[in-house]
């Protein structure tokens, strides 16, 4: 399945619209006054389905993933000087992605869970994701929107 990551210019806290290949609407995110970042994840129908809320006072940014109200994993930057580097404990994934934090690769074991680029030239941050069973739809999700937290800190 193929996503728009799409981050809303005018919106007072963070805020996305997440779209398929049609231009429907498959999750809606919510930024959430909090110290650090929380999101709140719906579905197309407005049922909360995920949150995303940054682990404050930690030498290095990390964020604890809930899906349907549990919690299921974590995501923590690593430090290094030069290629960034993520430590993902959930589903057993692992991330690889590029110098620049435009485009990375998510696997379990030796298969591709997912892709993603950022889009360049948009007025907003703006990403595709390519999830390759749809079972990791919301996962995925999770995963993209905190690196994208992450890097939204630094700046």
């Amino acid at each position: 399945m193929r996503l728009l990551f799409k981050q809303r210019i005018f919106s007072w806290l963070d805020s996305y619209d997440i779209y398929d290949e049609q231009g429907n609407t498959v999750f809606t995110v919510k930024g959430q006054l909090a110290w650090g970042h929380c999101f709140k994840v719906f579905d197309a129908y407005g049922r909360e389905v995920g949150m995303l809320k940054e682990k404050v006072m930690t030498f290095m940014p990390a964020f604890e993933i809930y899906i349907n109200g549990g919690y299921v994993g974590r995501i923590k930057k690593e430090f290094t000087f030069f290629k960034p580097v993520f430590d993902l404990d959930f589903n057993g994934w692992r991330i690889e992605g590029d110098i620049f934090e435009w485009d990375y690769s998510v696997y379990s074991g030796g298969s591709k869970v997912m892709t993603v680029s950022k889009q360049l030239l948009n007025w907003s941050d703006t990403y595709i994701i390519d999830v390759y069973d749809d079972r990791n739809v919301l996962g995925g999700l999770m995963v993209a929107l905190a690196i994208d937290a992450e890097k939204c800190s630094r700046n």
